[in-house]
């Protein structure tokens, strides 16, 4: 808290426009006016004193006045008030006019009406002043035994503050509190009077908990929490006390509740970690996922269940429970499901692989019926690349999985069939007992595929793979029902010519004839506009792609026909079914190639789909041995070299994670005897309650990193200069979604500053949450200000401001001392991240905002700039070590981070190393950043430039 703060509990919003108004008109309203207007004016009084005004002449005007009167929205802003106003005289003496006021508080505690003895006895929680408390003590303890629960659980508040604060004011507090305790009824009474024994007097708590351990489930979830606390609290002290109350917290995961039964499952992981304990409190955060409704609760235990999975003994516990885990995805959230998944798929082992693939199989096949939603095609992507993982890693499971995938490979979204497609290319490649079945029903689903990717990818496979007569037929088969009557342009030019029917011609429009490029007429009238989607629909789906001209997948049939029309020469003998069939290969080649140089497709054919069709004809004409071995030996030879990397570099990534997990100890290592242990070395864990606070409240503590640098003092800001009337700087504290400033303000002068204000202002996505309050400084005298700004997205923002203050005693305009700017680093909210390299060129041609920086460094070796790239934006390489390995002098890297909202940041490295500069040259080339946001581009680019010259040492 600032030492604005500190003067009271209670903050009060201020109107910055209003005129604060005159003692003697306030006084009048508190004397003779109406009781709507003292309460008016007993506000202003407040907000006054708030703001700094001493104003001493009226508190004997609001004792005489305004503490008798009975108005209960009076005696409410009285409880402020008196809370407020300074109490003492300057030399440390409690003012006369307060016994007055104690008397009268006396009265409220003997009140009649419960609220206000409730609030009374709140009010007194508040005070700092014994000689006024003293006197009010059995007043205090009378109200224990007031017959309404609001007043008893205040009463406990009050006795336990002022035992804390003047222990001799109630020396047998615990001793009371513990009777009161036993006798109660009331939940929320029993939770204070139990929370003031844990801090007051743990021994009286635990004896209490102790008489009624058994009935722990039968009371409110208020209390069960504080049941919670304290046994974690008592056992982490004293070990040896785990036993007397793990039997509490295992009856606490059947709570009613679920705060109580979280906070239960994870004080039951701290406490022991058998694996019957591990299995119960991760059975309760499994039965919490699913029986909460909101995504954020489901993703935060989500989050617990996977650090019990970090821990390598916990983990064979949870491979047991991976069915269980599973019943989450019946959660529509996608968010919640893909965490669901990743936890799975680290769990399966070949005990549960089997029940996992039904499970997923089951998954599949129910967002096929589901209506449309804009996030199943994105689970039925992760299902698919879950059932992937499993088949690679056991391979006996393919063959169940294959058959439900393939059925995918017609569908519409292009994302999840083209990761069908990638698993099955993989599949075929390494498990040669499965590449009948997946041919067959490749050959089945074919004619369905309606994208143009997918069916590319499905020809390759066909034309690789296809080794027997029969699915070379079969292959010919299909591609001749996908491309329709040939020649094509012929085919076409004869649909054209007859679209009118005779009984369209009486409503038509008056005709008219038009002669194409290819000589021939056609009739067009005013109804043919609406026939071609007709046709369109009517035509097959190759020649569909081809129509619309993407010649692309011409020129993969063309290498598909060259690779089975080879194969099909080495197995047939017969010559003349070897020249049929290359005839027909190259009759459809050349048909392609006439379609593609007429006007009759929307794009006329590039000039390297016409090299490459051009290529596979002559190899056709020609089919030597050469040409053989390349096209049906080498082409899959590459995959394999590209799909043994790819295993090689994810064995190395989960071996690297596995390592990370395993705790290592050293031979030396000192052996840790609990039982030898002294009570400070015990408190070497942790402490869960006291670290979820610090997060509530946004002080989470970071392990300071070794260079002294990182410390708390390089993110202090000087704000004036040192021979300024007032000095200020700033500790800029970054806490996710906002930014405290904790404002250093000294006063140099040897005036006494009023209304010392500081007023501030920000530049970008900031937003000034409060105003700070106005203070009074002495002479030489210090103070903190506090200001909280909230932060919208991802850019540099700046605060700017300055310092406003009244000298006393002068009659001079307000003096204005200006601020140095505040930059936000935007280095606080990107995190390092992954995607695949699909994702990555998907949102690299998605994004349009790019920022261009030129590599201006001292840096002389390539990959040393890279990780200095790397550590000074907090982005990851995707591009993985085998491919950054080795001395060409050029460099290409992939980089990706997202931040804290979500936006994705995507750079492109691209250097090298000028050679005929000498060894000393420093690297050049061009970083290309890409964001969806222009702040995101911008900001990331700035910080690049600079942070890319290496400080010298």
């Amino acid at each position: 808290m600032t030492a604005a703060e500190n003067v009271c509990y209670t903050l009060i919003n201020v109107a910055s426009d209003s005129e604060p108004p005159s003692e003697v008109s306030l006084k009048a309203d508190l004397e003779k006016g109406e009781i709507k207007a003292k309460t008016e004016a007993l506000k202003k009084v407040i907000i006054m004193i708030l703001n700094g005004e001493k104003l001493p002449g009226l508190l004997m005007t609001i004792i005489r006045f305004v503490l008798p009167l009975q108005d209960h929205t009076i005696k409410k802003l009285l409880l402020v008030f008196w809370e407020i106003v300074p109490k003492t005289t300057p030399d440390g003496k409690l003012l006369q006019e307060m016994i007055l006021v104690c008397d009268a508080y006396r009265k409220d505690l003997q009140h009649p009406n419960e609220f206000i003895r409730g609030s009374t006895l709140r009010f007194l929680c508040k005070l700092k002043e014994s000689e006024l408390l003293e006197p009010l003590m059995p007043a205090i303890r009378a109200c224990l035994e007031h017959r309404h629960s609001y007043v008893r659980r205040n009463a406990v508040l009050a006795i336990y503050t002022i035992y804390r604060n003047f222990e001799h004011l109630i020396p047998d507090a615990p001793e009371l509190i513990h009777d009161f305790l036993v006798n109660e009824k009331d939940a929320s009474c029993k939770r204070n009077a139990f929370m003031m024994l844990i801090h007051a007097d743990q021994d009286r708590a635990l004896d209490y908990l102790s008489t009624c351990i058994d009935q722990v489930h039968t009371f409110g979830d208020i209390l069960q929490l504080v049941i919670v606390e304290l046994i974690y609290k008592v056992c982490h002290a004293n070990p040896s006390e785990r036993a007397r109350f793990i039997r509490c917290i295992y009856n606490l995961l059947q709570s009613s509740s679920p705060a109580v039964k979280y906070e239960a499952a994870g004080t039951l992981v701290t406490l022991s970690s058998a694996p019957t304990a591990i299995k119960a409190a991760a059975q309760c955060y499994i039965d919490l996922i699913i029986k909460e409704s909101d995504n954020n609760v489901k993703l935060i235990v989500l989050d617990r269940l996977i650090e019990l999975k970090e821990h390598p003994t916990h983990e064979r516990v949870l491979q047991d429970l991976v069915m269980d885990i599973l019943r989450v995805l019946s959660t529509p959230d996608l968010e919640v499901r893909k965490k669901t998944l990743q936890l799975a798929l680290d769990l399966v082992s070949s005990r549960n692989v089997e029940e996992l693939v039904i499970v997923l199989k089951k998954e599949v096949i129910k967002t096929n019926n589901v209506t449309e939603h804009e996030d199943t095609d994105k689970y039925r992507q992760l299902l698919v690349r879950t059932l992937h993982s499993c088949s690679v890693r056991f391979p006996d499971m393919a063959a169940n999985v294959i058959p439900v995938l393939m059925e995918f490979l017609s569908d519409t979204n292009e994302a999840a069939a083209a990761d069908v497609l990638e698993f099955v290319r993989e599949a075929i490649q390494r498990f040669d007992n499965l590449r009948p079945l997946i041919i067959e029903k490749m050959l089945e689903v074919f004619h369905a595929i309606r994208t143009v990717k997918i069916y590319r990818g499905a020809l390759w496979i066909l034309g690789e793979y296809c080794s027997t007569k029969e699915d070379i037929q079969s292959v010919m088969t299909e591609v001749r029902r996908s491309l329709g009557e040939i020649p094509i342009v012929e085919n076409e030019i004869k649909k054209e010519t007859g679209e009118v029917k005779p009984e369209d011609e009486v409503s038509a429009a008056p005709a008219q004839k038009l002669v194409t490029e290819m000589g021939t007429y056609v009739t067009q009238s005013a109804l043919s506009s609406s026939r071609p989607s007709k046709k369109e629909e009517d035509r097959p789906p190759l020649r569909g792609f081809l129509m619309d001209g993407d010649f692309y997948v011409a020129a993969s049939l063309a290498t598909t026909l060259t690779k089975v029309a080879l194969r099909y020469v080495a197995l047939v003998q017969d010559k003349k079914k070897q020249n049929s069939f290359v005839a027909e290969a190259m009759l459809i080649m050349v048909t392609v190639l006439h379609l593609g140089k007429c006007s009759l497709p929307k794009k006329p054919i590039t000039d390297d789909d016409v090299d490459r069709i051009s290529l596979c004809l002559k190899v056709l004409s020609e089919c030597s041995p050469l040409m053989n071995d390349i096209f049906n030996k080498e082409c899959r030879r590459s995959l394999s070299h590209m799909l043994a990397v790819r295993l090689e570099e994810e064995k190395l990534s989960q071996k690297k994670e596995s390592e990370k997990r395993n705790v290592t100890v050293q031979a030396d290592d000192p052996i840790s005897f609990m039982q030898l242990m002294a009570k400070n070395e015990m408190t070497s864990k942790e402490d869960q309650f006291q670290l979820s606070l610090l997060a509530a409240m946004g002080n989470t503590q970071r392990k300071e990193a070794a260079d002294p640098l990182a410390s708390k003092l390089n993110k202090v800001t000087q704000l004036t200069g040192f021979s300024d009337p007032v000095y200020a700087e700033a500790y800029v504290h970054v806490n996710q979604y906002d930014i405290v400033l904790d404002v250093l303000v000294v006063n140099q002068t040897s005036d006494t500053l009023q209304n010392c204000t500081l007023e501030l202002a920000t530049l970008g996505d900031l937003k000034l949450v409060e105003k700070p309050s106005p203070l009074t400084l002495a002479p030489h005298d210090f103070a903190n200000i506090k200001a909280n700004v909230k932060v919208a997205s991802t850019e540099n923002g700046i605060i700017f401001g300055n310092i406003v203050y009244d000298v006393s005693g002068a009659a001079s305009d307000r003096n204005c001392v200006v601020l140095s700017d505040i930059h936000i680093d935007i280095m606080d909210y990107i995190q390092p991240a992954s995607c695949t390299d699909a994702e990555f060129r998907q949102m690299w041609a998605e994004f349009e905002w790019e920022n261009k920086v030129t590599v201006n460094t001292n840096i002389t070796e390539l990959n040393e700039y890279l990780q200095h790239i790397l550590k000074s934006t907090n982005m990851k390489c995707l591009t993985p070590e085998k491919a950054l390995s080795g001395f060409c002098g050029f460099m290409a890297a992939n980089l990706y981070a997202r931040s804290i909202f979500g936006e994705d940041a995507l750079a492109n490295v691209s250097i090298e190393k000028p050679f005929h500069l000498g060894p000393d040259a420093p690297v050049n080339g061009h970083i290309r950043i890409r964001a969806k946001s222009q702040g995101m581009a911008l900001s990331l680019g700035d910080k690049i430039n600079l942070s890319q010259k290496k400080a010298n040492v």
